[in-house]
């Protein structure tokens, strides 16, 4: 949003700081949708308060979430039911990542803060033959196009402010208390080196500030 006046901007600020709401978790049922309705087991990377991995648990056999702050891990296992075949690890990614293979590997939010990469090497390597991989990711804005987007989903992002918290102030979720960083990759710049590692990855971007990533291993 930084087309926009900074008085805007802050008035902005104290609105969502009052109305706050999970961009990462409007993307989740979106990512369900991009493999099949049952799979044996699935990887989330940078799990965070483990809200994706419990959804997952309701497509994979078995659930590894994995993330690099401990405090918010144990969360993750805190608000997540024994009876859900989900596990957590503390562990940095790349370096870190179980050896898989995984039907389904899933990355919300996190890629930026990791060597892009090395990271989808990663990713891809520890993915099951007819596996599927899908990020939803953070650039940095550049271009005319991210601009655009940026500013169309100023409003929108008030109106779902709104719904989520019908209108009235409210707590921060958990699953937005994990640390942040800002992206230093501009959009072309992540399809292109994309691309180079994972070759045919389909590469979106998206309202709320977000890009997704999809891609199929044969």
């Amino acid at each position: 949003m930084t087309s926009l006046p900074r008085r805007v901007l802050r008035a902005l600020d104290r609105f969502h700081a009052a109305r706050p709401w999970d961009h990462n978790a409007h993307f989740h049922r979106w990512i369900l949708r991009q493999f099949p309705r049952r799979v044996e087991s699935a990887l989330d990377v940078g799990c965070g308060s483990g809200d994706l991995a419990r959804l997952l648990a309701g497509r994979a056999q078995r659930v590894h979430g994995v993330d690099a702050d401990p405090a918010i891990t144990a969360r993750a296992r805190e608000l997540t039911s024994t009876a859900l075949p989900v596990t957590y690890t503390v562990a940095d990614a790349p370096a870190g990542l179980p050896d898989g293979p995984y039907d389904v590997i899933t990355c919300v939010a996190v890629l930026h803060h990791l060597p892009f990469s090395r990271a989808l090497e990663a990713f891809r390597d520890r993915l099951a033959p007819g596996g599927t991989l899908v990020i939803v990711g953070v650039a940095r804005e550049r271009t005319l196009a991210d601009h655009l987007l940026s500013v169309a989903s100023v409003p929108l992002n008030i109106v779902m402010a709104l719904l989520e918290n019908r209108g009235r102030p409210a707590p921060r979720p958990v699953s937005m208390t994990a640390r942040t960083s800002p992206a230093d990759m501009t959009f072309p710049e992540i399809v292109r080196e994309a691309r180079a590692v994972l070759p045919g990855a389909r590469l979106r971007r998206r309202l709320f500030w977000r890009y997704t990533l999809v891609w199929r291993h044969r």
